[in-house]
């Protein structure tokens, strides 16, 4: 293969994702008005129903703009050069190769994420807004942006820095050791995210002493869940859409509640919810989703170290020098169709585990309780209630509702 044609590889394989990816929405789009099967029909009041379709429309025609405006930057980048331009920029600063990269990365990144902001802006301050989610002030909207810059500088920038050393000084080998120390990151990520990383953006409280606290660590006692902590964090500082999640395992679990949640649902509904993600540790879906991800971690990164010392990656990106950082711009393209695939196995699998978990929660608590907290949470998030089929397989992580209430009552 010469370099020119597999620079219009890269090209194609762009283009193509974007095509799919848009034909899925469009699809999506002519079933936002469908019936609403008898199921759901206590979801929306007909006035909210017609707010929810209005707001999937808005988000969509947005989506399509943005996208197809991405799209046509990361095109022009590719014709004019861009990465050759930027690459001796790079090296205009120093001969060092983990500083070349560094800086080679840093530009594309912070660039990348300052010409964002438009479309970030838009979203929150004028659907969200309109629809009566967005509750982010204009100063926090900025503050976020830095702060997820000076993490991805530190954080991204340290890994970064260690895997193209590894390459340095072992060659092809290096993905052995890039793979342990992704794994090291992911599991201690998953140990100590909310500690570490949430009180950066959110603030998180104990949930105080009271009824709803009884009667979680009542469950809790009952299932034989040894629970550690529960936070509420205030999500509301941002939007007023509702979760809840599990974090954690071993001694440092602990289940955090959004604000909004314990505002929109009873005592019941949040306990309902909470014996969910209690059935996912039960059922070892955290323990298995940390394998799974360190898995495709060492395959990804083992394909990655047969391909990056080719010098034609560089030169189809017309880059005089080859050098880790260009080849692994041009292998992430070039893997982007096997990381559809991996990631469409991965939504299988994980709608699986939510199956499991609301069984979980059916068989210890309450099912109805749980199907009316997804009911309201539906309803308060403006959620689609008739997806398309072929959107649900690819996209979705969870089971629509409609599936997780046939699932719960049978």
């Amino acid at each position: 293969m010469t370099p020119n044609s597999l620079f219009y590889l890269l090209i194609a394989i762009i283009v193509i994702v974007f095509l799919i990816d848009s034909l899925l929405d469009i699809l999506n789009a002519r079933h936002y008005s469908d019936n609403i099967p008898n199921e759901l029909l206590d979801v929306y009041p007909k006035d909210e129903y017609e707010k929810s379709i209005a707001y999937k429309k808005a988000n969509y025609k947005f989506k399509m703009v943005s996208s197809s405006i991405s799209l046509c930057i990361m095109l022009l980048f590719f014709f004019l050069d861009g990465f050759a331009f930027i690459d001796n920029i790079a090296r205009s600063f120093s001969d060092n190769t983990i500083v070349v990269g560094l800086v080679f990365f840093g530009i594309i990144m912070i660039g990348s994420d300052i010409l964002s902001i438009p479309s970030s802006y838009y979203r929150t301050f004028v659907i969200e807004e309109k629809f009566g989610f967005n509750k982010t002030t204009i100063k926090t909207f900025f503050i976020d942006r830095i702060k997820s810059i000076i993490m991805m500088i530190i954080v991204g920038g340290g890994l970064l820095a260690l895997i193209i050393w590894f390459y340095t000084i072992t060659g092809k080998n290096f993905w052995i050791y890039a793979w342990v120390l992704i794994s090291i990151f992911t599991m201690a990520m998953n140990m100590f995210y909310a500690k570490l990383i949430v009180p950066i953006f959110n603030k998180q409280t104990p949930l105080e002493p009271g009824e709803l606290r009884d009667t979680i660590e009542a469950y809790s006692k009952k299932v034989g869940f040894q629970l550690k902590d529960i936070f509420v964090i205030d999500g509301s500082k941002r939007s007023t859409k509702a979760n809840a999640y599990f974090s954690g395992f071993g001694t440092e679990k602990r289940i955090t509640l959004y604000d909004t949640l314990v505002k929109d649902l009873s005592k019941e509904e949040i306990v309902a919810v909470l014996a969910h993600e209690v059935g996912h540790y039960k059922k070892k879906h955290v323990i298995i989703n940390l394998l799974l991800s360190v898995l495709l971690t060492g395959v990804t990164l083992w394909f990655l170290s047969l391909f990056i010392a080719n010098p034609l990656l560089s030169e189809a990106l017309k880059v005089e020098v080859p050098s880790f950082h260009i080849g692994l711009v041009a292998f992430g393209i070039l893997y982007s169709p096997i990381s559809e695939v991996t990631g469409l196995i991965m939504n299988v699998v994980s709608r699986a585990f939510e199956y499991q978990a609301d069984d979980y929660a059916k068989n210890t608590y309450n099912s109805e309780a749980l199907i009316n907290s997804l009911k309201k949470l539906s309803k308060n998030n403006l959620s689609n209630l008739t997806p398309h089929p072929a959107m649900v397989f690819i996209h979705y992580s969870h089971p629509t509702l409609l599936q997780r209430i046939k699932n719960l009552r049978e």
